[in-house]
């Protein structure tokens, strides 16, 4: 006790003696959006949080403030996105904010359209987005536990939210930027309950400047004693299927914080598609009907989705039971929201606008006019490129390898041995991520799908015959606890008949720079690319129709546009106008099971 007194005394001694330095004063707030008296407050004055949720990834930059618009017009006061790590980090220390990575400027919009923001910066956001949007970078190192206080995660995730911190900081509403409300990772008590995780993550946010708005966190009614911290609000996220689900999550969340604020943070006023499954048709007079109830309580409320949009490329998100079920996203983010996936008003749109104009008082700004959708008429793919002719060079591993090990993201991985000895039995791809076609000698002898629960398929081989195994990111999981675990590629080992199968040559196919490859009128089956062109007069939103595909990826003017898989329910790819071109525009496409003389058109409405 009396050493402690004695070490207090010096260091009390010592920082006496230093000289005195001024810290330096931050300008006094231009507004305050705080929490008093069990609700929001702006400037001192009572404030109701009407928000609807659309990411600006998933709409482009040409269309954001006319989506913005649209969400003034339904009477929202404010728009909610998350921030999605990956896109912005895509590998260690390197940024983009640039184009549709903006996320500073499409708040700059919101804020000149006369909309405040709820920013979510995560750094997990969950979203149906690859990897709840975390980097895949952040896998490489097999030992890194992600979502926990793991050094290894911790100071990627503090760089990171420092980082962006210089970008949205000062758009925080005591700045005289809109951001109102800033959410404390997102709906962790669904994952776990480590509060010291918790504390350390609303650490990096503080650390990073996040001290102008209103920290929050947001769970589910059930886990706001898991994922809550007592200093901060909270939100609550559920859907409104039946009549009454918004009275019984308020009920639950009166029974931890009955003193308020009283706020939904996530009104699922939708619901997302999985490949294989059926296109969602919510209960949109259920919706309309608990956003009444809770609009005439004065509570606060973001719908999610307000607009869905599209999460183009390779950046779907899956879903599982933590039992084995895999469940891939679709690329079309539509949500069967109030706005469509084209920014399409729904008559859930008006609807909504209704209820909100008369809890409100408020009449909103005029409903935006869209102009109609095009079609396009049927072009013939006569151009090709053989994925077999166009291999990058191979990496040698006497042991298959994901895709994170070899450094690599997105897209393909190619695994290739010749086998020593003739085999015949089962060939077992240990955890496969995700979906696999094999080959002998370039022809294929079968599928490998984690949709299906399947991890192996019969195989007769002699010897010195190739194998290559072809293996689709059909897209991380992103929710759940098996999060850690999303390598992406042949994650563990294959054997044949019982025995490990080594010395591989490895393939990582990117798919990027598609538009480079030597394309030439020639027949070309199985993995193979198809290009065409098509002159437009003028330009307008369409949907390309890819039910002539099997399984792949499609390019417009450069533009990776999403996912083709026949197993539906999506069948078609949404073009929208800006990324068209008067006069000739050029697309490709990908098809892991490619026949000649595919043809692609455009149709005025989707296929969902």
């Amino acid at each position: 006790m009396h050493q402690r007194l004695l070490a207090l005394s010096l260091l009390l001694g010592l920082v006496s003696c230093a000289p005195t330095q001024k810290v330096p004063e931050q300008p006094a707030p231009q507004h305050i959006f705080a929490v008093s008296n069990g609700q929001f407050t702006l400037d001192g004055k009572p404030f109701r949080v009407i928000s609807g949720e659309m990411h600006y990834p998933r709409i482009p930059r040409a269309y954001w403030r006319d989506r913005l618009r649209m969400a003034k017009a339904m009477g929202l006061n404010t728009i909610t996105t998350y921030v999605f790590w990956n896109v912005h980090e895509p590998q260690p220390g390197v940024y983009d904010f640039s184009g549709n990575n903006d996320v500073a400027e499409f708040i700059r919009e919101a804020q000149q359209e006369g909309l405040y923001v709820i920013l979510r910066p995560g750094p997990y956001v969950c979203a149906e987005w690859e990897w709840g949007g975390y980097p895949a970078w952040l896998l490489k190192d097999h030992a890194t536990v992600v979502r926990s206080t793991d050094p290894k995660f911790m100071q990627p995730a503090a760089r990171w939210i420092k980082r962006l911190g210089q970008e949205l900081a000062p758009l925080q509403i005591g700045n005289g930027g809109p951001i109102i409300l800033t959410q404390v990772e997102n709906e962790y008590g669904s994952y776990g309950s480590d509060h010291a995780y918790m504390q350390q993550i609303h650490k990096l946010l503080v650390d990073a400047g996040f001290t102008r708005s209103q920290l929050y966190t947001a769970d589910g009614p059930e886990q706001v004693p898991n994922g809550s911290l007592p200093d901060l609000p909270v939100g609550i996220n559920f859907g409104g299927e039946k009549v009454g689900d918004a009275q019984k999550a308020f009920e639950t969340l009166k029974k931890e914080r009955p003193n308020g604020p009283f706020f939904n943070s996530e009104y699922w006023a939708g619901w997302f598609d999985h490949w294989g499954g059926k296109h969602a048709h919510t209960n949109a007079d259920a919706q309309v009907s608990n956003l009444k109830w809770m609009l005439e309580q004065g509570y606060s409320v973001s719908i999610y989705m307000f607009h869905g949009g599209t999460s183009f490329g390779w950046m779907n998100g899956a879903n599982t039971d933590g039992k084995g079920s895999y469940e891939p996203d679709v690329t079309s983010y539509d949500y069967d929201s109030a706005l469509d996936e084209s920014g399409r008003p729904t008559p859930k749109y008006f609807a909504m606008r209704d209820v909100i104009a008369k809890a409100t008082g408020v009449t909103p700004p005029p409903v935006p006019k869209v102009d109609p959708a095009m079609s396009v008429p049927a072009v013939t793919m006569q151009e090709t490129a053989s994925l077999w002719d166009n291999l990058p060079l191979a990496i040698s591993s006497d042991q298959v390898e994901s895709m994170e090990d070899i450094g690599q993201a997105y897209g393909y991985i190619l695994y290739r041995t010749h086998l020593k000895n003739d085999a015949q039995g089962e060939l077992v791809l240990d955890q496969v991520h995700s979906y696999a076609q094999v080959y002998l000698n370039k022809k294929l002898v079968g599928t490998i799908d984690r949709r299906l629960k399947q991890t192996s398929m019969p195989l007769h081989g002699t010897a010195g015959a190739q194998l290559d195994i072809l293996v689709e990111n059909t897209g991380r999981v992103n929710f759940g606890k098996t999060i850690g675990g999303e390598r992406a590629g042949i994650t563990q080992q294959v054997t044949l008949a019982g025995k490990p199968l080594l010395d591989w040559e490895i393939y990582p196919l990117t798919m990027t720079h598609v538009e480079k490859l030597p394309f030439a009128k020639r027949p070309c089956e199985g993995p193979c690319f198809y290009r065409g062109n098509f002159n437009l007069a003028k330009t307008a939103d369409t949907f390309l129709d890819t039910s002539a595909f099997t399984k792949g990826q499609l390019w417009l003017n450069d533009h990776a546009l999403g996912r083709i898989w026949n197993v539906g329910p999506q069948k078609t790819l949404y073009a929208p106008a800006p990324w068209l071109k008067t006069g000739q525009n050029e697309v490709i496409v990908f098809d892991a099971k490619g026949k000649i003389g595919g043809t692609l058109r455009g149709l005025d409405k989707p296929e969902l």
